[in-house]
């Protein structure tokens, strides 16, 4: 059972690779105590309700581990281009977001043109479109990335 609560709407399907699939377990292991426990379980929640799939089996326009990808938050039209990092390897200013962030853990798995409404924290929530993946490890041969 999730202590994460959720979002009321309907989500969309999101596809995860077996390696990122691994990887984020151990994150979500890692992390499932201490002040990230609820980032964690929002993950681990994401990843229960993930379709699965081969590295080179996973579409070109999913956001995958290390993607680079431009979203927009719906509500304010403000565009974002971030890459999507492990915590170890967030670095705000360079566009580097954990996957424990919510935008991170929002935006894993999503192909081109969904959109999800996620929470934010402190009560709030946002409604993310996935407008384009700039770059893709599997897609770019980096299966080892």
């Amino acid at each position: 059972m999730h202590a994460f609560e959720a979002p009321n709407s309907e989500l969309p399907e999101i596809h995860v690779t077996e390696q990122d699939l691994r990887r984020l377990r151990a994150v979500v292991d890692q992390y499932a105590h201490g002040e990230l426990a609820e980032s964690a379980d929002a993950l681990d929640f994401e990843l229960e309700r993930a379709r699965i799939v081969a590295q080179r089996e996973v579409p070109s326009d999913v956001v995958t581990m290390r993607s680079r990808a431009v979203f927009e938050n719906l509500q304010t039209g403000r565009r974002r281009e971030l890459e999507l990092v492990y915590p170890n390897e967030a670095d705000p200013s360079a566009g580097k977001v954990s996957i424990l962030a919510p935008a991170g853990v929002a935006l894993l798995g999503l192909r081109v043109g969904s959109t999800i409404s996620w929470p934010m924290g402190g009560g709030r929530s946002a409604r993310l479109k996935l407008i384009e993946v700039l770059y893709q490890p599997e897609l770019a041969g980096e299966l080892d990335r």
